[in-house]
């Protein structure tokens, strides 16, 4: 008998309080599956960014289980680790380092040798529409472009789970298809990929499930279908059916919710 794939993710009763007495995330639970995309919600301050952090190992827990593809993170951090790219909101490479030179240079974070690693990563490169830009400085590429080299940069190792934190933010129509475009290949060959945004109606499109949080916690998850189903539409609403449950669920249930991280 065959066993089931475990999820992308399983994360159980994770909680996050920082120093300065915040409460990030407060008894968080979440199944990613594994394959496709899953889009991640929640305004500004909801502790998406703590959540990722967590997943990632750049934010210790306060409480609670983070599984990696059925493996624990806490007590197998390097191998939970090397299935997990992450493209981070900010532009965090060296802008004086050449494109090709990021990709390489990552790879070997991960003990990939150069006679893989720089095949590899100018074949990202290519994939990504920088074949160009290759021996070129990180600090010549437009915003869009350098969006790219980060995908580029934390596919090099090939993760099981790609995380997406606002990838499309400042980029333009024309490349943010195109970028699309690479990603959904990228899932229908079993990639799972995690995608934060506020692009709404790219959530919508895109992803078959979803979790919404609000203050630290997840208020909804499952399907998108079921998602949008579950909360009655708002009479005279004139946005995208995902943007009206978005808006409905993450009103403040009272003035003494906080920011999250």
């Amino acid at each position: 008998m065959n066993n089931p794939t475990p999820p992308a993710l399983r994360i159980t009763n994770l909680s996050k309080t920082y120093a300065t007495g915040t409460v990030a995330l407060s008894n968080v639970s979440l199944t990613v599956p594994a394959g496709g995309f899953f889009a991640l919600l929640g305004p500004n301050g909801a502790g998406k960014t703590s959540l990722i952090g967590t997943i990632v190992g750049l934010v210790e827990r306060t409480g609670g289980t983070i599984a990696v593809f059925g493996v624990d993170n806490a007590t197998h951090p390097a191998q939970t680790k090397a299935m997990i790219g992450i493209v981070q909101q900010e532009v965090n490479f060296n802008p004086f380092d050449k494109c090709l030179d990021i990709v390489v240079n990552q790879a070997g974070y991960y003990g990939l040798p150069r006679r893989i690693a720089v095949p590899r990563a100018k074949q990202l490169l290519q994939d990504l529409g920088l074949g160009d830009k290759m021996d070129q400085p990180g600090r010549v590429l437009s915003g869009g472009m350098k969006r790219r080299l980060m995908i580029a940069r934390a596919l090099v190792q090939q993760p099981k789970l790609l995380i997406l934190d606002e990838p499309t933010a400042g980029v333009d129509v024309e490349l943010r298809r195109s970028m699309w475009e690479y990603l959904k290949g990228l899932a229908a060959t079993g990639t799972t990929i995690l995608l934060t945004t506020h692009y709404l109606e790219e959530a919508e499109q895109l992803c078959k499930n979803v979790a919404i949080m609000r203050a630290g916690q997840v208020v909804q998850q499952g399907s998108m279908q079921n998602v949008l189903a579950s909360v009655p539409a708002t009479p005279g609403f004139k946005g995208g059916r995902l943007e009206d449950v978005f808006l409905q669920l993450t009103q403040p249930t009272s003035s003494k919710e906080s920011p999250r991280a």
